[in-house]
C-alpha cells in the first residue's frame, strides 16, 4: 500500500488542489482494500494520519507527545517552522486550514467505513477457553477457525504491559505455529495435547479458541481483530 508521508499536508508546495489530489488517490486505494474486506494495515495507517491532522491543528505540543516514535527531529522542526510561517502569513494559514479541514473530513468518512467492517467482524467472533486454564494466562496459544471450521490456525501469544502518559496498556505479540485440519480426531482438545507434547516451552499453557462463521481475509482482517478481541477478553 502506498501511504502518505507523515507530513504530507506540509510537504512541498502548499496548494489545496494539489493536496486534494494526493489525498483522494490515497483514499481511493484504501477504499479499494476495504471493498475487499481488507482492513490492515490500511485502517491503522488512516487513523494515524487523521489523528496527526487533528493534533497539528489543535496543538503542536500534543503532536510531539503523541507521536514521538513516528516523527524524526527533522520532521518536527519542519512542522514547527510551518507554524511560525502560518502566524506570519495569513494566506498560507488559510490554505493550510482548508487542506486540513477537507482532509480530516474525507478521512473521517473513510475511517467510518473501515470501523463498520471491524465492528461487524468483531461481533461475529466467539472466544472460549479449551480445557482448564492455568493461573497465568499472559502467555499461551489461540486457535483461529473461520467459515466451515474445517481448518484451525494455531498461534502462540504473549501479552505485555506498558505505560504511556500515565495510563497502562496491554499489547500482544503472536507467532503462527501450525495449521490443523479439523476432523473427528483433530479436536481442539487433541490439538492442545499435541502442542503440549511437542512444544516443551509451555508445559501448561492457556489455550483459547476464536471462531467465526465469516470468510474474511485472515491476515488483513480476521487475525488483527481476533488479537485485539483476545486482549480485551483476557482483561
Amino acid at each position: 500500500m502506498k501511504s502518505l508521508s507523515e507530513t504530507w499536508f506540509a510537504d512541498g508546495f502548499i496548494d489545496f488542489e494539489l493536496k486534494k489530489y494526493t489525498l483522494l488517490a490515497y483514499l481511493q486505494n484504501i477504499t479499494h482494500q476495504f471493498n475487499e474486506n481488507k482492513l490492515y494495515p490500511q485502517l491503522a495507517d488512516l487513523i494515524f494520519h487523521y489523528n496527526n491532522l487533528v493534533a497539528f491543528r489543535e496543538n503542536k505540543k500534543y503532536l510531539q507527545e503523541q507521536f514521538p516514535k513516528k516523527f524524526s527531529g527533522i520532521q518536527m522542526e519542519k512542522l514547527q517552522l510551518l507554524y511560525e510561517q502560518m502566524i506570519e502569513d495569513d494566506e498560507l494559514m488559510q490554505e493550510l486550514e482548508a487542506i486540513i479541514q477537507y482532509a480530516s473530513g474525507q478521512m473521517k468518512s473513510t475511517i467510518t467505513s473501515g470501523t463498520e467492517i471491524y465492528e461487524f467482524v468483531e461481533d461475529k467472533l466467539n472466544i472460549f477457553p479449551i480445557g482448564l486454564l492455568p493461573i497465568e494466562t499472559n502467555e499461551g496459544y489461540f486457535f483461529l477457525s473461520e467459515g466451515s471450521y474445517r481448518e484451525t490456525r494455531v498461534y502462540q501469544y504473549r501479552l505485555s504491559f506498558f505505560e504511556k502518559h500515565q495510563e497502562k496498556y496491554r499489547s500482544i505479540k503472536t507467532e503462527f505455529i501450525s495449521q490443523y485440519e479439523r476432523n473427528i480426531v483433530n479436536t481442539y482438545e487433541y490439538i492442545k495435547i499435541d502442542l503440549i507434547r511437542n512444544r516443551k516451552t509451555l508445559p501448561n499453557p492457556a489455550v483459547y479458541s476464536i471462531e467465526t462463521p465469516l470468510k474474511f481475509p485472515v491476515d488483513e482482517t480476521l487475525l488483527p481483530i481476533a488479537k485485539r478481541s483476545l486482549v480485551r477478553y483476557l482483561a
